[in-house]
């Protein structure tokens, strides 16, 4: 594990592949972690791309923020474009999913010096955000002591086990673990994940949504089949209002298509992130 600092904190990264590759940098979802694209880096890597895959602020995160940083869904897409800075990145193909997919919108928006192709897998869009699941620790997050209490029910293997259920077919169970870990044990982490989860509005998406078209570079939309979260038609959507876009469907995979289908995923990136 590698660390870099920014002004808001320090983020903690894995990395995969040559330092001279093209850099490919992911952004995961809700209280997930870097660990959860280790599969597609791995499979990336040998192909010359240079994978980073940081766990970021979203609640699995192992050192909070320091005081003062902007720790809403804005204030993390600054800090991904931060973080690609204190790297000094160049020509990034940035990956999101899940809510890391909404990060990624708003980073190829208003932070897209430094990007050069964007990756979209199943992930919130439009008007479907926030999603249902979320809705109740978004009314505690108005409450620090509520919001506390709330996410300690996540101990719990049968609370854990429903909170992540649908993701993907393949057992995970061993990252959810882990990624509770830091929310339960460190009170400020927990602080960094109330204060992102009451930033979470439908204007967010539907703001970025209304200046996507102004994202012209390339964009793959590679969403999975048997999703049953993110609607096929928000990919289908995107695919349409980004102007250099395509979309894929996954077969036999649900929204980790990381880990049920890695090798067709780590294919079709691919052919937006391998240079000619």
């Amino acid at each position: 594990m590698s660390i870099i600092e920014i002004n808001a904190g320090t983020i903690h990264f894995e990395e995969f592949g040559p330092k001279d590759g093209r850099p490919v940098v992911f952004v995961h979802g809700y209280m997930m972690g870097g660990q959860l694209w280790r599969g597609v880096a791995a499979r990336l890597a040998e192909r010359g791309l240079r994978c980073i895959a940081p766990t970021w602020p979203l609640g699995a995160h192992p050192e909070a923020l320091r005081p003062g940083a902007d720790r809403s869904i804005h204030g993390v897409a600054r800090i991904v474009a931060d973080t690609m800075a204190a790297l000094d990145l160049d020509d990034v193909v940035i990956v999101g999913n899940d809510t890391g997919g909404v990060v990624t919108q708003l980073v190829a928006v208003h932070h897209p010096e430094r990007i050069g192709a964007m990756v979209l897998t199943s992930c919130d869009a439009f008007e479907h955000f926030p999603p249902p699941i979320l809705k109740p620790l978004i009314a505690a997050s108005q409450s620090k002591a509520l919001f506390r209490a709330g996410s300690q029910v996540f101990r719990i293997p049968l609370v854990r086990k429903r909170a992540y259920a649908g993701l993907a077919y393949t057992d995970f169970d061993a990252l959810t673990r882990e990624w509770v870990h830091n929310t339960q044990s460190k009170p400020a982490v927990a602080e960094d994940l109330r204060v992102f989860t009451s930033s979470l509005r439908t204007e967010v998406t539907t703001g970025v949504a209304a200046r996507l078209h102004e994202f012209d570079k390339p964009t793959l939309i590679a969403w999975s089949a048997d999703d049953e979260l993110f609607e096929i038609g928000d990919g289908e959507k995107l695919a349409q209002i980004i102007p250099n876009a395509r979309l894929e469907i996954i077969d036999g995979a649900k929204t980790f298509s990381m880990l049920d289908r890695p090798d067709r995923l780590a294919d079709l990136m691919s052919t937006v992130a391998v240079r000619a």
